[in-house]
């Protein structure tokens, strides 16, 4: 016999900054991968990495920005939500690895998002590790 186990949602007051900071998140990341796409060639050039790498970094930003979205307000495989954010502060740690060259000061922004992506990943995955636990 086979039974399912409902995904049990976090607290509301949980909930609500969860769905606060995902909805900040994907703004951000949809802004940032947006902006790999609409710049140009020569632009994307001036730094250190393959313009090709930056703009695979910008599908992936676009990526996840509609992975911390669309899962919960379609409500449909949430538990990519959690896999959308943690791919995010993945990148994240990258970014922070690359400005940290330029100053302490420059690598605080992508490590604050990281780690905002990562308490999202967190949060979001505890439902899905506990339900899977739950049919084991």
């Amino acid at each position: 016999m086979h039974t399912t186990t409902a995904i049990q949602a976090p607290s509301r007051k949980i909930n609500a900054l969860l769905w606060t900071l995902q909805a900040g998140l994907s703004l951000l990341f949809l802004f940032a991968g947006g902006m790999k796409f609409v710049m140009s060639a020569a632009e994307l050039g001036q730094g250190p990495l393959p313009v090709a790498f930056i703009r695979f970094i910008g599908v992936a930003e676009v990526a996840g920005a509609l992975g911390l979205v669309l899962p919960g307000a379609l409500r449909i495989h949430r538990e990519l939500t959690s896999l959308a954010a943690a791919g995010l502060a993945f990148i994240m740690v990258g970014a922070t690895v690359l400005t940290a060259s330029g100053g302490i000061g420059a690598a605080a922004f992508p490590a604050v998002v990281g780690v905002l992506s990562a308490f999202v990943a967190l949060k979001r995955w505890e439902p899905v590790r506990r339900a899977a636990l739950a049919q084991a």
